[in-house]
C-alpha cells in the first residue's frame, strides 16, 4: 500500500502544482456549447439529419482541438463556483491528513471567493455555472442549482467540523433556505422529488439525492426535524425507482431516458445513499446501496481498472468517470473494503494514461465519430478534471489511512 500511497502523492502535488501556476480559473466542457450557434445547431440537429451530421461534426472538432476552438471563438476561462468548492473540500481532507496549514489556507481561499460570490437574487445562499446552459430552457449563467449549491455547501460544512466556527454552519442553514426553494414534485404523501434549478420541474435521481442528503444532514446538526422528514421523503423517491438489476437510470419518472446510466451519475447516487445510510441508519437505503454498488462494481469497470462510460460502451473514458469512481470507491470503502484496490487500481491507470507531465489532468479518451478510433482530448478543464481529481485523490489518500 504504502508504494501506491507515493504514486498517489505524487500525482496529486503535481497537479495541486499545476493550479498554482495556472490558477482557478479555467474552460469547462459547456463553455463552447453556451455559444448562440451552437446552441442553434444543436436544436436542429434533434430535427433534422444534416444539422445532426454537422452538429456531430463539431463537437468532433470541439474534443479534438479543444484549446484552439475556444481562442478562435472567444471563450474566455471563468472560475467555476462547484470547483471552489471541490477545492475548499479536498484542501480541507489534506488538511486533517498531513496537519499542514497551508492546506487550510488554500481552503480558505476559495471559501472567501465563495462568500462574495453567491447569486442574491434567491432566498439563502446559492451558487451556479458562469455559462449559460440548455435544459428544457436556457438556463442563463449564474442561476443558482442543487448541484453546485450542495458541493459548495460540502465545503462549508468540512470547514465547520474541522475548525467549529458557527459561521460556516449558518452558511450551510442559508444554502438549505435555497435548495427548499428548489421545485419539489411531490409524488406522494412519503415521496417527493427535487429540481435541478428554481426554474422548471424535473426528475434527476443525483441531484434529488444531494438535496435530500444536505437536509437532512444540517437538519440532524441544527434540530430542525421538517428538513430532515423532507430530505427522507426525496430519499424515497430515488430508492423506489431502483432497477431490479441494482441500476440508477440518470432521470426518473416521468421524464425517465429509457435504459440510460453512465459511470460518473451512478456514484453520485451511490455515494449519497452511502452517506444518507450514516445519518439515518434507514435499512432500506442499505439495501439500495448494496444492490447498487454491485451493479456499480460489475458493469462499470474493465478489469477492475478502467472506468467505462456506461455498461455498455468503454468509451468516453471521461475524466470525470475517473475522479468521482475513486471518490466514490473511497468513500464506499467503509463499507465495502474491497472498494479502496479498486480505487488504486482507477486512480493508477488515470494518472498513466491521463495526466499530463505539467501535473494537470486531460478530458479523456474518446472514439471517434468519423474514423472509429481513440484519441486523447488533452485539454485541461477545471471544474471538469482538475478539480474533481484533486477531490477524488485526497479523500483516496484519507480513506486509506482510516481503513
Amino acid at each position: 500500500m504504502n508504494g501506491k500511497i507515493k504514486n498517489i502523492k505524487k500525482s496529486l502535488f503535481l497537479l495541486i502544482n499545476w493550479l498554482e501556476l495556472n490558477g482557478l480559473a479555467g474552460y469547462d466542457p459547456y463553455d463552447i456549447k453556451s455559444l448562440p450557434f451552437v446552441r442553434k445547431i444543436t436544436a436542429l440537429g434533434n430535427k433534422n439529419i444534416f444539422f445532426e451530421a454537422l452538429r456531430e461534426g463539431l463537437f468532433e472538432l470541439f474534443l479534438m482541438f479543444p484549446n484552439a476552438i475556444r481562442k478562435l471563438l472567444g471563450v474566455h476561462p471563468k472560475v467555476n463556483a462547484k470547483a471552489m468548492g471541490l477545492f475548499a473540500r479536498a484542501f480541507t481532507d489534506l488538511y486533517l491528513v498531513y496537519n499542514d496549514e497551508n492546506y487550510l489556507t488554500k481552503a480558505l481561499e476559495s471559501i472567501d471567493w465563495l462568500d462574495e460570490n453567491y447569486n442574491k437574487n434567491y432566498k439563502g445562499k446559492g451558487w451556479g455555472y458562469p455559462f449559460d446552459w440548455q435544459s428544457k430552457v436556457l438556463i442563463p449563467a449564474g442561476t443558482p442549482n442543487g448541484i453546485v449549491t450542495t458541493a459548495v455547501g460540502d465545503a462549508y460544512w468540512s470547514l465547520f467540523k474541522t475548525t467549529g466556527e458557527e459561521k460556516y454552519l449558518n452558511t450551510c442553514k442559508e444554502i438549505c433556505e435555497f435548495l427548499l426553494i428548489l421545485p419539489q414534485d411531490k409524488i406522494s404523501n412519503e415521496q417527493i422529488c427535487f429540481s435541478y434549478t428554481p426554474l422548471f420541474v424535473n426528475h434527476v435521481h443525483n441531484l434529488n439525492l444531494f438535496v435530500a442528503e444536505f437536509l437532512i444532514r444540517i437538519g440532524k446538526e441544527t434540530g430542525r426535524k421538517e428538513w430532515v422528514e423532507t430530505g427522507n421523503k426525496a430519499v424515497n423517491y430515488t430508492i423506489a425507482n431502483q432497477e431490479e438489476d441494482g441500476s440508477f437510470d440518470y432521470d426518473g419518472p416521468p421524464e425517465k431516458l429509457p435504459g440510460f446510466k453512465d459511470n460518473y451519475h451512478t456514484a453520485f447516487v451511490l455515494r449519497k445513499l452511502y452517506d444518507i445510510y450514516k445519518l439515518t441508519d434507514r435499512e432500506d437505503v442499505k439495501q439500495s446501496l448494496t444492490k447498487g454498488y454491485k451493479f456499480y462494481i460489475s458493469n462499470f469497470f474493465e478489469s477492475e481498472r478502467i472506468p467505462k462510460f456506461t455498461p455498455e460502451r468503454k468509451y468516453r473514458i471521461d475524466i470525470h468517470s475517473s475522479a468521482e469512481s475513486i471518490n466514490c470507491l473511497s468513500e464506499l470503502s467503509e463499507l465495502f473494503p474491497e472498494a479502496l484496490q479498486i480505487a488504486f487500481n482507477v486512480a493508477d491507470w488515470t494518472i498513466e494514461n491521463l495526466q499530463d507531465k505539467s501535473g494537470y489532468f486531460y478530458h479523456g479518451i474518446f472514439k471517434s465519430r468519423i474514423t472509429g478510433k481513440p484519441f486523447v482530448s488533452k485539454i485541461a478543464y477545471v471544474r471538469w478534471g482538475q478539480a474533481w481529481m484533486l477531490k477524488g485523490l485526497s479523500n483516496l489518500i484519507k480513506k486509506s489511512k482510516e481503513v
